[in-house]
Formats: C-alpha cells, sequence, structure tokens
C-alpha cells in the first residue's frame, strides 16, 4: 500500500489541529483555575460567540462573560479545579471544529465553607480565524454534582449528591 505524500500532510495537519484545539481548551481552563481573566477572554473568538453554561445565563460575547467570571471566579476565598478529559474533536473543514469534554470541576469556598464538585458536559465549536483557534461556542450540561459543608472540626456533611438539580429560570 502506497500513501501519497499530500494524504500524509492532510494526516498532519489534522493532527496538529486537534492538538493545537486541545491546548486551546487546556490554556481556557488553567486560566479559570488561576484566575487570569485576560487569558479566559482571549481563548474565546473576538466578535459575537456563544456561551451557554448550565445555570448560568447565556452570553453573546466573551467581555460580558469575562466579567461575570471576574465578580465570581477571581474573588478571595474561591479555589477551583477544572479538569478535562474525555476529548472528542471532529474537524468540520479547514477552519471549523466540534469538541466533547468531560469536565471534573470542584470549586472550595471558604466564606460559606463549602466544597462542591461537579460533572459537567462539555460541547463545543471552535473556528480558525488569521492562523489561529478560537472558540466560538461552548454548551455545558451537569450531570451529577456533590456539595458538602466543611465544619469547623473538618467533619463533612453531605447537601446535595447525585444528579443534578436544575435551577428554576
Amino acid at each position: 500500500m502506497t500513501t501519497s505524500f499530500a494524504a500524509i500532510s492532510a494526516r498532519l495537519a489534522a493532527l496538529e489541529d486537534k492538538e493545537a484545539i486541545r491546548a486551546l481548551k487546556a490554556r481556557y481552563l488553567r486560566a479559570c483555575d488561576l484566575k487570569q481573566p485576560e487569558v479566559v477572554r482571549d481563548c474565546f473568538a473576538p466578535g459575537p460567540i456563544r456561551i451557554a453554561y448550565e445555570n448560568f445565563p447565556e452570553f453573546t460575547d466573551r467581555d460580558a462573560f469575562v466579567e461575570v467570571y471576574r465578580a465570581m471566579g477571581c474573588q478571595p476565598g474561591v479555589f477551583d479545579i477544572h479538569h478535562a478529559t474525555n476529548w472528542e474533536i471532529e474537524l468540520i473543514g479547514a477552519d471549523r471544529a466540534t469538541g466533547k469534554w468531560s469536565l471534573n470541576f470542584r470549586t472550595i469556598l471558604t466564606g460559606p465553607r463549602q466544597v462542591v464538585r461537579l460533572a459537567v458536559e462539555y460541547e463545543d465549536t471552535y473556528c480558525r480565524q488569521n492562523g489561529r483557534w478560537w472558540i466560538v461556542e461552548t454548551v455545558s450540561t451537569v450531570t451529577s454534582m456533590l456539595t458538602e459543608a466543611i465544619a469547623a472540626d473538618g467533619s463533612a456533611t453531605v447537601l446535595v449528591l447525585g444528579a443534578a438539580v436544575p435551577v428554576a429560570p
């Protein structure tokens, strides 16, 4: 079996594009954890986008999203951990792709002394503009949760356990 140079080049380009998208998602999640709102902002394309995270308002531009992220996540006593796995990236042409990710999310809230753990599924759309990949749409669904209250002695009391409970609008 003979493989042409063009076929090998196309396969290599696809691998490089998928790796660039994985690096983009990792940069976004790490920036969320490290409280870097400008890096978070730079992961989303300029112009109209869609950010639809379950139990949050929907956003159509990156600046509005970053302001809410800054107000909620960049506060003293809020410690987040975003670990994405099980990625599936599909290239939909030269400059567009979709991605699915499973997220293990944890936040430690020292004010109310709570730990919240969520299992989240992401569905993203990416586009390449000016030679780089951007997130243009991201939708999340919470599939399960565990919320614990931590007493002064360190003991934990489970407040919520199991399937995610939708928040009323």
